[in-house]
This record gives C-alpha cells, structure tokens and sequence, in this order.
C-alpha cells in the first residue's frame, strides 16, 4: 500500500475559514475609501491632461481650442475622469473638473 498524503477536510475547512475572514476584514476597508481613491483619480487624470495642454501648445505654438480637438489630436484618449466626471479646458489652457 503506498503512502499517500493529502489535506483532510478539517484542514482545508480551516484553511477556507481564514481566507473567509481575512475577505471580511479588507472589503469593508476598501469600499469605504472608494471616494477616495475616485477622487485621488481624477485629480491625477486632470494633472495628466494639464500637461498634454502644454505639450499641444509647445508642438503648435498655441493653445487648444477644445479638449475636443486634443482628444482628436491624440493628445487625450478620453475626455473624462476614471470616477465619470468631465472635464473642460478654458480660454487660459487651464483644466478643470465638470462635476
């Protein structure tokens, strides 16, 4: 007869166990610094885009029109924040959140 080793049941009962618990502790933790993480985000997407306004006018020697017309450029991929939000571009070059 060989020798054969595996897990018990009690043992991968244990194992599931802390996992469950381990799941319990950090979900509750992350959905409740979900606005948070939205925020920060949007606040990087909007510095991102600052800097792509600035590489625009550096490449044609003036500001764009429109974030429109940088999305269309390829200066942008996407004209809107991770969390949905818009954003919009004023006759200064400046970015700014649509909420």
């Amino acid at each position: 007869m060989l020798n054969e080793r595996g897990f018990t049941l009690i043992e991968m009962l244990i194992v599931l166990l802390v996992i469950s618990i381990l799941l319990i502790i950090t979900i509750p933790n992350i959905t409740k610094h979900q606005s948070t993480i939205h925020s920060k985000g949007c606040e990087a997407f909007v510095k991102m885009a600052q800097a792509q306004v600035q590489a625009y006018e550096i490449d044609n020697g003036k500001l764009p029109e429109s974030i429109d017309e940088m999305e269309s450029q390829g200066y942008l991929k996407q004209k809107s924040c991770p969390n949905g939000d818009g954003i919009s571009l004023d006759n200064k070059g400046k970015v700014t959140v649509i909420e």
